[in-house]
């Protein structure tokens, strides 16, 4: 963790990493700035420029989700979900990240709540069936 430089600059940083599609490093730069507010608390750490944390954790939750780091995005999404349970396009992103996993049973509740929430349109699940939603017969 990088304190001698500013919290604004830092964010920046990793704003700008996550818009040029460096996910990997936006993950890890976000990530640091994160676990900077926890250990410090919001008011320290990011000197009244965030709007909310649970801001910087969607964004992270992205990086990881672009990134392919699944078991971090779902982990940070449900932290997320807590502190702002009517966040639509957190309940959808969790339920993308849980059918891009092969959880396509566990995705079924998150992006309903998306779809009820923030009118999202639930994506179809991977290996069900299309006029009825539920899972398709195995094919041998």
């Amino acid at each position: 963790m990088n304190t001698t430089t500013p919290f604004t600059l830092r964010l920046s940083w990793a704003e700008g990493l996550f818009e040029r599609g460096d996910f990997l490093a936006a993950a890890t730069a976000l990530a640091e700035l994160v676990d900077e507010i926890d250990s410090a608390g919001p008011a320290s750490a990011s000197d009244g420029v965030l709007h909310s944390v649970t801001d910087l954790r969607l964004l992270l939750a992205r990086a990881y989700f672009k990134s392919a780091q699944l078991g971090r995005a779902e982990s940070t999404l449900v932290r997320v979900i807590e502190d702002a349970p009517t966040d639509a396009y957190a309940h959808l992103l969790l339920g993308r990240t849980l059918q891009r996993a092969g959880r396509h049973a566990d995705a079924a509740r998150p992006l309903a709540l998306a779809e009820v929430f923030g009118g999202y349109e639930r994506p179809k699940a991977y290996g069900t069936d299309e006029a009825t939603g539920t899972p398709a017969p195995a094919t041998t």
